[in-house]
């Protein structure tokens, strides 16, 4: 039977699972992909449409008993947080906020740092929306991932808060994103870890193979703002989460859950 898997469209999601997709993987099942907004999939998940998905690491909470986290093919990293963007706004009380979904870890990130303001409005918004709604004043401020850190500036508008930095100076950390869960019951964690961790070996030998694969589904991004957003979220992390990836995890999720805005979940450590 095939496996079926969720992931995003974005250039490190399609360059990790490339081969994984297409068969290059030896022992692997054959691969149902279906390609979805994080938004998206924190909700299927609920339900355990997938054997294999990508989700938030804001939405485990809510996840774990029906799936275990792996501890590859998701993204963390250094550098590479959400941003807080406004067109000259340098406060965010009484303003209303776009966000990409109300389980991501950009929007848990986002009531962690503006735990002393009071935004009036959230409004969840399509990604792509996002920026150009701040720049037409539809928005106050818009909270957004991945590759609009390389390309807000020419919308006009200006970074309030680095979400990332912010994160890593205060707690040493590199930021948890994305996570890659199997379903309890319908895949092997083991397995699936070893052939996640086969495909991402098999797309850093030999990057030409999968370009095609990743510039198809990368909803109009330019090759070199793919390059860059490949270089930021496929890291060593991507490899093996690692002390300091399960780290990240239990502090982001412990915080969350000491503010109440998540249930608390046991240490991954």
């Amino acid at each position: 039977m095939a496996l079926s898997l969720a992931v995003s469209p974005c250039p490190n999601d399609t360059f990790v699972f490339h081969a994984l997709v297409h068969g290059l993987v030896p022992g692997a099942p054959p691969v149902d992909l279906t390609f979805a907004d994080v938004d998206v999939t924190n909700t299927a998940a609920l339900d355990g449409t997938f054997d294999l998905v990508k989700v938030s690491y804001a939405a485990l909470p809510w996840l774990l008993g029906d799936y275990e986290l792996l501890p590859c093919g998701g993204a963390l990293g250094r550098g590479c947080g959400p941003l807080v963007l406004t067109n000259g706004r340098t406060d965010l009380t009484g303003a209303t906020v776009a966000v990409p979904g109300d389980r991501t870890t950009a929007y848990l990130l986002f009531r962690l740092w503006a735990a002393d303001q009071q935004p009036a409005r959230i409004e969840v918004v399509p990604f792509h929306q996002i920026m150009p709604g701040v720049a037409e004043g539809r928005f106050d401020a818009g909270l957004v991932i991945h590759e609009a850190r390389f390309t807000y500036q020419r919308f006009g508008l200006t970074a309030l808060a680095d979400l990332g930095e912010w994160w890593e100076r205060d707690t040493g950390l590199p930021i948890p994103l994305g996570a890659i869960l199997a379903k309890r019951g319908a895949v092997d964690p083991a397995e699936a870890t070893g052939w996640i961790r086969e495909s991402l070996r098999h797309g850093w030998r030999d990057r030409a193979a999968s370009q095609d694969f990743i510039l198809a589904n990368a909803q109009e991004m330019e090759p070199a703002v793919v390059k860059q957003h490949i270089e930021l979220y496929v890291n060593e992390f991507t490899l093996d989460l690692g002390k300091d990836g399960l780290a990240a995890a239990d502090a982001l999720l412990g915080r969350a859950a000491a503010a109440g805005l998540t249930p608390a979940v046991p240490s991954f450590l």
